[in-house]
């Protein structure tokens, strides 16, 4: 696919590199705390796996549309992303490396993410910041930046269709604080990346969402019957047939 051929490319380019580095590492802090049986990466990012790397549930299984090579340790699916042929409540995590950006309806991947899901399920997301110079530069450029990217999804945009979907954001980080274009030192991307994120996160170009599906179980409600109301005091007793209440007596038949 054209497509998957202008990522693998981008990603071996040394600015590629960098940024792939940088996000395995946070990655692999991020789904460090994941446990389960299955973890399920939906979109393809990288040819080694290494996002993965940190997992620490039982399988890892890498769903995508097409594969180059195959995986020591971690098995493939070849298959369309916006109809998983996958059960539901199944799945105990997944993580998707900027495959939302990829995607022609993204809110539709999520809505089949949340399907999959276990309850209290894991859902990881890598996104590029279009408030930022990496959005710059993928508004100015012919194809995309990184090549092949459809569009730019803002930080705030994932977390409400998260919150209609009944997830709960647990964490959320950014970071990427190196320009999209020339050549940095690794010494530099550092110090950017420790400077950055303390100093000045909204220059970030990337961030990270951590967020968990969450299912509340609805408690039957039992029907009270409810005793009569009874009434407070005593009754009036009603007057004798042919007497006549003293406080309408005529005064001639009123006693002293």
């Amino acid at each position: 696919m054209p497509q998957f051929a202008a990522i693998a490319d981008w990603l071996s380019s040394p600015l590629g590199r960098r940024v792939h580095a940088l996000e395995c590492k946070h990655a692999g802090a991020a789904l460090a705390q994941v446990f389960g049986w299955q973890l399920l990466q939906i979109g393809h990012w990288g040819d080694d796996g290494a996002l993965l790397s940190e997992a620490r549930t039982q399988h890892k299984t890498i769903l995508a549309r097409a594969w180059p090579e195959p995986l020591a340790g971690i098995s493939r699916v070849q298959s369309r992303t916006d109809a998983l042929a996958i059960a539901a409540d199944s799945v105990d995590a997944v993580f998707l490396p900027h495959t939302l950006e990829h995607e022609p309806d993204p809110y539709a991947l999520l809505r089949e993410v949340e399907r999959i899901l276990m309850g209290d399920g894991c859902l990881v997301v890598l996104g590029f910041r279009a408030a930022s110079f990496w959005g710059m530069r993928h508004l100015f450029a012919r194809n995309g930046f990184p090549p092949g990217t459809e569009r730019l999804l803002g930080e705030r945009r994932v977390r409400d269709w998260l919150k209609l979907l009944g997830f709960e954001v647990i964490d959320a980080q950014r970071y990427l604080f190196t320009a999209p274009w020339g050549k940095a030192a690794p010494s530099a991307q550092r110090f950017a990346e420790t400077i950055g994120g303390n100093l000045w996160p909204f220059l970030a170009g990337a961030y990270l969402l951590k967020a968990r599906k969450r299912v509340y179980t609805m408690t039957p409600v039992r029907w009270r019957w409810r005793k009569p109301a009874q009434v407070v005091g005593g009754l009036i007793e009603p007057a004798r047939r042919g007497s006549t209440p003293a406080s309408f007596a005529p005064p001639g038949n009123r006693r002293p």
